[in-house]
């Protein structure tokens, strides 16, 4: 079943990290289409008046076709208030972007997305890109845990101003980026404004997902090889050692799986029970690649804390690759603990549990080949 719904991809960063540059790159580049920018405030935003063409009290038009809209209220209101002008034919754009504050967290904005009804059935969180300062990003990391929170939960990191920093603290920093995310792709914002479509199509929820697609979501190993993105940095290669740990850093912990064969629905749904009753604030990202027993068709999940989207089954999947694959990112709990929550879906039997998870159940047999 082919992807229907509207993708928001969710843009984060610390003030002064590049975000309003990046997005004027963008909307000057119609490679994705025509874009609603959701801002807080339009002053942030500091939007390239060259490009704007007309205004009305709530959004603003630029000459790309694009929109700019402030978040006036709720975010679920302006979501869906620009959804129904769209759905009218009075606003046309075919994608949404929101830009957040310095200091937002992308949990609870994901989370609206999710339980929000009328969101949830006609919109997707498409990526959460998060630019980091090659010149104040290290002393952001190691004073603002919110950053820490950002950098470990996006599927996209950007390194802005390498330009200006030496070469030897910009890999410092991708080197810190890579070990608080394994599984995010990182780029500098170069690479970026020239190519905006790398800043979508990141997630592996979309219905309809190539396996390519959803294996890229899940960890950076199991791509293809793909160029050094600091090789354009003069001659700069990333590290494979692993940077010391500031406080921040050391509370943020991500751990991965890999079971060959299918898992007995009853043992996950336990693993996950347990998992999100004793860490669920703690649990920044649970995301994985699920195979149940009996069931032909294998699902992509993924949550934020206690709330999970409902899975997505994988129709295209290779017959010949039965691999479960989970990626845990937690905050404040040891590699231990985490290696012991997964020692649960090595399980064969679980004890009978509340079905806490049931969209494996809920999911249309037509859509199972």
């Amino acid at each position: 079943m082919a992807e229907t719904r509207l993708p928001i991809t969710l843009l984060t960063g610390f003030l002064g990290a590049g975000k309003s540059t990046l997005l004027n790159a963008v909307l000057s580049d119609n490679c994705a289409g025509k874009i609603a920018v959701v801002v807080n405030e339009f002053g942030e935003v500091g939007l390239d008046h060259d490009l704007i063409e007309a205004t009305d009290e709530e959004v603003v038009l630029m000459s790309s076709g694009c929109l700019c809209c402030s978040i006036r209220g709720d975010l679920s209101d302006t979501l869906a208030g620009l959804m129904e002008r769209r759905e009218s034919g009075s606003l046309d754009f075919d994608r949404i972007v929101i830009e957040t504050t310095g200091l937002a967290d992308p949990a609870p904005i994901r989370q609206t997305l999710i339980v929000d009804p009328y969101l949830a059935r006609n919109t997707m969180l498409d990526g959460v890109v998060t630019l980091v300062d090659a010149i104040n990003g290290q002393a952001t990391l190691d004073a603002q845990f919110e950053a820490v929170s950002q950098a470990a939960t996006a599927d996209l990191l950007l390194i802005s101003k390498t330009d200006l920093a030496h070469r030897r603290d910009v890999k410092a920093l991708h080197t810190r980026l890579e070990a608080l995310n394994p599984s995010a792709k990182i780029l500098t914002t170069r690479e970026a404004k020239q190519s905006p479509a790398l800043l979508f199509g990141l997630s592996g929820m979309r219905r309809g997902s190539e396996t390519e697609n959803v294996l890229a979501w899940m960890t950076r190993e199991t791509r293809a090889p793909m160029a050094d993105p600091l090789a354009n940095l003069s001659g700069l290669s990333q590290s494979t050692s692993k940077p010391t740990l500031s406080p921040h850093d050391a509370r943020i912990e991500t751990a991965s799986m890999q079971l060959e064969a299918p898992l007995d629905d009853r043992v996950f749904d336990h693993w996950l029970d347990t998992l999100v009753a004793v860490k669920g604030p703690d649990l920044l990202r649970v995301k994985g690649i699920v195979f149940l027993k009996d069931i032909p068709t294998p699902f992509v999940f993924h949550g934020v804390q206690h709330i999970f989207d409902p899975p997505v089954p994988l129709n295209n999947w290779p017959k010949d690759d039965t691999t479960t694959r989970i990626v845990v990112i937690a905050r404040d709990m040891t590699s231990k603990e985490l290696e012991r929550s997964f020692d649960m879906l090595r399980a064969t039997k679980a004890p009978p549990q509340p079905d806490v998870f049931p969209g494996w159940q809920k999911t249309e047999q037509k859509n199972w080949p």
